[in-house]
């Protein structure tokens, strides 16, 4: 699924939208991606001369990356970041790079998702941690 398609989905646009692309794996395990161009707002001043892409980025590509997962739920409805937990970060995310995410729905519960998540980036473990959602009206 390609960047139009997702928005059909997500709430998100420009600046925001930071998903490339992304596919089902399995109804419960979601796979995207999305490439560090390098002039992203968010790299201007983390750090000048020095970019990195922020821990909370990765963390908001990879939750926009479990999204996919919700597709069928979200009509008349719009998901909701409701918790970040057991997140560590491994390496470096750089312009150049492309970040890759795998996001497995752990259990659901009510309007509730939980899931877990990882990044990766040139092969290797960027990030991992526990994402939460609610899918609510609104």
């Amino acid at each position: 699924m390609e960047r139009e398609e997702i928005k059909k989905i997500l709430p998100h646009r420009e600046p925001m939208l930071l998903i490339d692309r992304v596919e089902k794996a399995d109804e419960n395990t979601a796979m995207g991606e999305y490439k560090i161009k390098g002039d992203e707002w968010f790299l201007k001043g983390h750090f000048p001369g020095k970019p990195i892409v922020p821990g909370v980025i990765l963390c908001e590509i990879m939750a926009q990356s479990c999204c996919i997962l919700f597709s069928g739920d979200v009509k008349g409805k719009t998901p909701y970041f409701t918790g970040i937990n057991k997140v560590k970060f491994k390496n470096k995310v750089l312009p150049g790079d492309t970040f890759k995410t795998e996001c497995t729905i752990q259990r659901r519960k009510g309007p509730f998702c939980f899931a877990a998540v990882k990044g990766y980036t040139n092969g290797k473990l960027a990030v991992s941690g526990e994402l939460s959602f609610a899918v609510i009206d609104g």
